[in-house]
């Protein structure tokens, strides 16, 4: 009975985490080309 549950919480966490990884990938995919305006802006002002 004890290892279902274990099981039963390694499940949970893992759709927890499959829940922020799509919403780290929507919010860069809605924010993509001003993060990479962002970057781009923040590379070409360092001294090379």
């Amino acid at each position: 009975m004890k290892r279902l549950k274990r099981g039963q919480g390694y499940t949970e966490y893992g759709l927890i985490l499959m829940l922020i990884g799509l919403v780290v990938i929507g919010a860069l995919t809605l924010m993509g080309q001003s993060v990479h305006e962002l970057w781009h802006n923040i590379t070409t002002s360092m001294p090379r």
